[in-house]
């Protein structure tokens, strides 16, 4: 009997890919485990096992596998069924999906290695100049990979010049698998067992009395063995001992001492996990039971609660009550910024069974995540993590809590799959027969539309914790103080007299404004003209602190220029105003007050997150200014104002979603401000006080914006009402986008008729050198959503077939909002 095996490969591939096996790798291989398979002409990739069968390709003859490259499946049975839901839902391959789940260190990769051919004649006139830098490095390295070619020739395209060197036999090509994990190994030393003995060890004493130093160290390892029952680390030997490594390893070396490794956790906690839950109060407690109570109906709840109500203490209690059946927990967060404060609470709770994930942490890290959490093992009992733990192989899931369900980074946009985190989590809860929680103080519409609907559970918080006052929240008309000459920079005399009243009674402040950098528009005054981003239909960002314009889109930069390039003028001057730009003027208003900024900018590394809020929390820092990373759930004790300084840009926004949106953001930031006894303060900057968005985040209005949005959302046909997939098509020749995003309308029109929105140019038409083009379908709620997706994919696969559409890039983008 012959045995086929198919596998899903970490690329964007439509169906499976079959490989032959031999009845005995039938037998061994189970659905999960890794196989290392030739795929192309010479590449090998890492692939997963996915069915057995015997049934041969018929396209194509299948060929055998490398190696099997795990002993037992590193994916679950239950991973995958969700993995499918995944690919057939938001339109993409399994092979998609997998590449955003596994951690990379899991996918190993083929490298190129580069070798002299050294029975080759070869005659160094012959080859151009590029080829001899190569040939020359040959000469004193053994091999090269093929990034060490790159840096060599200083270019992109250096296959061409690889190719030609095999043709004329100079190098040999090899391919070479390596496995990328490397577990973390401690080092550590005790003492040889030939000096064990009491007698061996006066004699090893008085031998070394002429060298104090290595007798010190000796001394130091009994004080330690003795006093701490645990093996002994090296680094903490000579720490102890004021020895240096070089000291240690003479003793070592002498064969006194002896070392060895032990495998080790790259994450290690801090929290000792002994502190009691906190006890709730009336109303968080009445909660908790009316949670239990829909959880025996529906299994999923929706928690409104205001901000500042005590949500996450709910959570702790449903968290707890799932650990002691020795269930698994996922709670969900929206930003790495916020898994850090909540990490450190968790952890005084639950100790070491709190495991975080998120793509802040190596490759190397998140593998032990993973392989923790397949085991179920004691240290992954709950994880918290950023949209991607989703996809993490858990074994016993009891609860997944979504916080902050409302947030838009949730959806993934780029790369595939275009999942969105919070629907897919619900997916993920009845694959496990568990329970899911969305918690939010400003729930989406559509959450809150299938709770009206009784599809959701919904229970509600109304009052903040400690019946604290919601914080007062004042409109300013920045059109009335320009008039009356009432504003220094960006601030007006309300903010700045709020601000100095609230420094001198010695709390802190948040400043929000969402754009990075110092001014999104630099302008010359003698022309007109504006610098642009040569890869996108943008213009560039100047950021101050290195003298740079900057293209948020692609990342171009250059220098800050000195004369128009237009007309030659020294006249360029800013217009509009980003974080960079009011923390300068913060500075100048209140010199000797501390001010710090949290943008994309200053977050970039590991703990960038960390160190600020660390700051803002030990009160280091009086003034935070920041972007839409400071409104999600962060909780800081001392803050009593917040200012949004212009909340015009947020609500003029060419999108359907704006004016929820601006409400969810507003409410979000004001949220920060007050959370202990005294009443916060928020200043809303606008040109248009009267603005109906605006008004009921001042009154706290959830049910008032959400039946005037949902009015809307019917007359316009949009979500919750109506589903919608969005298709995006790029390419570099505007013309060639042109047509195909025309004939793919037209397609599209034949059978979905007036749904079809487009195609339309997006407000940034061109970003890194590639025109885009939408189209929006609208499916109404009785129309199936398996079948449109059938015909669209119809339609994409004839459109691929069009020779002149082949270079195209078409995105699908299901429930692109």
């Amino acid at each position: 009997m012959i045995y086929f095996l198919d596998v899903i490969l970490p690329i964007p591939l439509q169906k499976a890919f079959t490989y032959h096996i031999t009845e005995a790798e039938a037998q061994f291989l189970k659905p999960g485990m890794r196989v290392a398979v030739p795929f192309g002409k010479n590449k090998i990739y890492t692939a997963l096992a996915y069915s057995i069968h015997n049934n041969a390709p018929t396209a194509y003859e299948a060929k055998t596998i490398h190696q099997i490259l795990d002993e037992d499946p590193i994916v679950t049975n239950l991973q995958l069924k969700h993995w499918e839901w995944v690919a057939n839902y938001y339109m993409c391959s399994l092979g998609e999906v997998m590449r955003a789940a596994i951690p990379n260190a899991f996918i190993i990769e083929s490298e190129t290695i580069l070798v002299r051919n050294e029975s080759a004649e070869i005659s160094e006139e012959d080859l151009k100049d590029d080829e001899f830098l190569i040939y020359e490095a040959l000469q004193y390295q053994s091999s090269l990979k093929i990034e060490d070619v790159v840096s060599i020739l200083d270019k992109k395209r250096i296959l061409p010049v690889v190719n030609r060197l095999v043709e004329k036999g100079v190098l040999q090509l090899q391919e070479e698998l390596y496995e990328k994990y490397k577990p973390k190994l401690v080092r550590y030393v005790k003492l040889h067992k030939a000096h064990k003995s009491e007698e061996k060890l006066q004699e090893l004493l008085e031998l070394l009395s002429r060298a104090p130093k290595q007798r010190e160290v000796i001394l130091t390892l009994f004080t330690l063995e003795a006093s701490e029952q645990k093996p002994i680390k090296v680094s903490e030997l000579s720490e102890r001992s004021g020895a240096s490594s070089t000291i240690i390893k003479a003793l070592i070396d002498k064969s006194i001492l002896e070392e060895y490794y032990i495998q080790t956790d790259r994450v290690q906690f801090e929290g000792g996990g002994d502190e009691q839950t906190k006890e709730l109060n009336e109303v968080q407690t009445t909660a908790l039971k009316n949670i239990k109570r829909s959880f025996e109906s529906k299994s999923v709840t929706l928690l409104h609660g205001v901000t500042s109500s005590g949500k996450t203490e709910i959570y702790v209690k449903l968290i707890e009550e799932q650990l002691n059946l020795g269930k698994q927990v996922l709670y969900l967060l929206p930003e790495i910024a916020l898994t850090t404060q909540l990490v450190q609470r968790l952890q005084d709770y639950f100790g070491d069974k709190v495991a975080v994930f998120h793509s802040r942490y190596s490759n190397n890290e998140r593998v032990e995540v993973w392989q923790n959490l397949k085991n179920n093992l004691e240290k992954a009992q709950l994880v918290i993590g950023a949209r991607s733990a989703l996809l993490l192989p858990f074994s016993n899931l009891g609860l997944i809590i979504v916080d902050e369900e409302h947030e838009q980074s949730y959806k993934q946009f780029d790369p595939a799959p275009r999942y969105h985190a919070r629907d897919a989590a619900v997916v993920l809860a009845n694959i496990h027969k568990a329970k899911t929680i969305l918690g939010s103080a400003t729930p989406s519409l559509e959450s809150y539309f299938n709770a009206s609907q009784g599809k959701y559970g919904f229970v509600e918080l109304k009052t903040r914790f400690n019946n604290v006052l919601m914080p007062d929240i004042e409109l300013v008309d920045l059109a009335d103080k320009y008039k009356r000459k009432r504003m220094k920079g960006h601030f007006s005399d309300r903010l700045i007299e709020e601000m100095t009243e609230t420094l001198d009674e010695g709390f802190q402040i948040i400043l929000f404004q969402n754009r990075r950098g110092f001014s999104p528009i630099v302008e010359c005054t003698t022309c007109g003209n504006s610098p642009q981003c040569p890869n996108c239909d943008v213009s560039l960002t100047y950021h101050q602190y290195r003298d740079q314009l900057r293209c948020h889109y692609c990342g171009y930069n250059t220098v800050m220029l000195k004369n128009c390039q237009a007309c030659g003028n020294a006249t360029l001057d800013t217009k509009g105003f980003g974080t960079e730009q009011i923390e300068e003027e913060v500075k100048v208003l209140f010199p000797d007050k501390k001010v710090a900024r949290m943008d994309l900018d200053t977050t970039r590394g590991k703990h960038g997150f960390e160190k600020i809020i660390t700051k803002f929390e030990q009160r280091e820092i009086d003034i935070l200014v920041g972007t839409q990373m400071l409104t999600k759930g962060l909780d800081f004790r001392h803050v009593k104002l917040v200012g949004i300084m212009n909340a015009d840009n947020l609500l003029n926004f060419p999108d359907f979603r704006a004016h929820e949106r601006s409400y969810q953001l507003m409410t979000q930031v004001s949220g920060r401000a007050g959370r202990t006894d005294i009443r916060g303060k928020v200043l809303i900057q606008t040109y248009n006080p009267h603005h109906n968005i605006l008004q009921q985040v001042s009154t706290n209005a959830y049910k008032e914006m959400f039946a005037e949005q949902m009015n809307d959302r019917y007359n316009f046909k949009y979500p919750p009402i109506y589903r919608l997939i969005k298709i995006t098509l790029k390419h570099k020749d505007y013309n060639r986008v042109n047509l195909a995003a025309d004939w793919y309308a037209k397609s599209l029109r034949q059978v979905f008729k007036s749904n079809v929105l487009g195609p339309e140019f997006p407000p940034i038409s061109r970003i890194r050198n590639l025109f885009n083009k939408n189209i929006l379908i609208k499916i109404p709620q009785n129309q199936s959503l398996s079948k449109t997706k059938e015909a669209i994919m119809k339609i994409d696969n004839s459109f691929n077939a069009v020779k002149d559409f082949r270079s195209v890039r078409v995105v699908l983008n299901v429930d692109n909002y």
